[in-house]
């Protein structure tokens, strides 16, 4: 990929096509920002329809295969795709479906030619929406200590444990679910990866309220789920190797650099609207400046994945260090946003003084948790020192 984009006439002509089925069909509810639980559950579920349309056209999951209900793009497309929608900030299908994308990732490799003719169609055409359940209290950033036990009972498994932090299993028909299928293997071996019906026997959903109100955390409870054993994704006890090659397609970060210029372009907006302010203070413009460099940082390092992706190879550090910078670089630009807003950052969405639609507030506090989803900064730099320097472990 030539990092010097320079789009095709066609290039340019799908962009145009994109944007404007957008903004015919974005209405001005999904566009707001939400103020109550009960006004994210509506968005939420404008969102579905939304992401059905998308789905629909292929543009759900742009680059899956088009004989499964994707849309047979090349990676080129695909990113002026998920450009365009995250102009308004959509973030689909991250946002919409992370476990689906990651789940899905996992079926058209590992899967047999059954499972996906069964569990693809509707992940891509938005028809059902699915999430991972991965993490437990004891097993984060380390995930191969998963010790949820899955048990082989005839034609099923049978799995008691607890899950946490999975964020949309309030709204998922599907949860994508690592298991210990061997508990005498080595830890990293005897993990099995399964597509659970959330609606099953037996399971409980609590939610968990992060610091901005905002109910997007669950604990999941399993109390003697049974699982068809079909629902088994690739080989038993081969689940670690499947959840780590499907991580490194989440980590591409793509979404996250355009939501970044996208942010970066109402804070220059409020600046020039500002100007006496923004000029009593230069080291705003600096960092302002500094932002725009950094969000093309991460906008190269994330195509890089997607070229790597584009010519078959699977990237794992250079996925490792985009994630890790881009999530880094949203602490950076909401800090930057609190600087040029002063007290105004603070101002909730709701009150008639927010500037900006109380965008910095929401932004400052739900980027705190950006270093720590989907793998700590600290785990990141381990991986990229080790895979990527070559450095040893520990």
């Amino acid at each position: 990929m030539d990092f010097e984009v320079t789009y095709t006439e066609e290039q340019q002509r799908f962009r145009r096509e994109v944007r404007a089925w957008l903004e015919a069909n974005v209405g001005p509810s999904i566009l707001r920002t939400p103020t109550s639980v009960e006004d994210n559950y509506q968005r939420y579920l404008e969102l579905r329809g939304l992401g059905r349309k998308l789905g629909a056209k292929g543009w759900l999951y742009a680059t899956a295969p088009a004989k499964y209900g994707g849309g047979g793009l090349d990676v080129d497309h695909a990113i002026i795709l998920e450009e365009e929608v995250d102009r308004f900030d959509l973030s689909l299908p991250p946002y919409y479906d992370s476990g689906g994308r990651l789940g899905a990732a996992t079926i058209q490799v590992w899967g047999t030619e059954e499972q996906k003719q069964a569990f693809l169609p509707p992940i891509y055409t938005g028809r059902v929406r699915t999430w991972q359940l991965l993490t437990e209290p004891g097993a984060g950033s380390d995930l191969a200590g998963v010790t949820m036990p899955a048990i082989r009972d005839g034609d099923e498994y049978v799995l008691n444990g607890q899950k946490i932090w999975t964020s949309g299993a309030h709204r998922s028909n599907w949860g994508w679910i690592a298991a210990r299928t061997d508990f005498e293997a080595p830890k990293h071996k005897g993990i099995s990866m399964f597509l659970m019906p959330m609606d099953s026997p037996g399971i409980s959903i609590r939610p968990l309220i992060n610091m901005a109100g905002q109910h997007g955390f669950n604990e999941v409870f399993l109390e003697d789920v049974r699982i068809p054993a079909s629902n088994l994704v690739g080989q038993e006890n081969m689940g670690w190797y499947q959840l780590a090659v499907a991580l490194d397609f989440e980590r591409s970060s793509i979404a996250g650099s355009a939501r970044a210029r996208r942010i970066l372009d109402e804070y220059i907006r409020f600046a020039r609207e500002n100007r006496a302010a923004a000029e009593e203070r230069p080291e705003i413009r600096h960092r302002l400046s500094e932002m725009s460099i950094e969000i093309d940082i991460a906008k190269y390092l994330s195509y890089r994945v997607a070229s790597m992706q584009q010519t078959g190879k699977i990237p794992n550090y250079e996925a490792t260090i985009a994630k890790m910078y881009s999530s880094e670089l949203g602490q950076r630009l909401s800090n930057t946003g609190m600087q040029l807003l002063g007290l105004y950052g603070q101002v909730h969405p709701k009150s008639k003084y927010a500037k900006i639609k109380g965008l910095t507030e929401r932004y400052y506090q739900l980027s705190v948790a950006e270093t720590i989803a989907g793998g700590t900064s600290e785990v990141m730099r381990s991986v990229a020192a080790i895979r990527g320097l070559g450095l040893p472990r520990g």
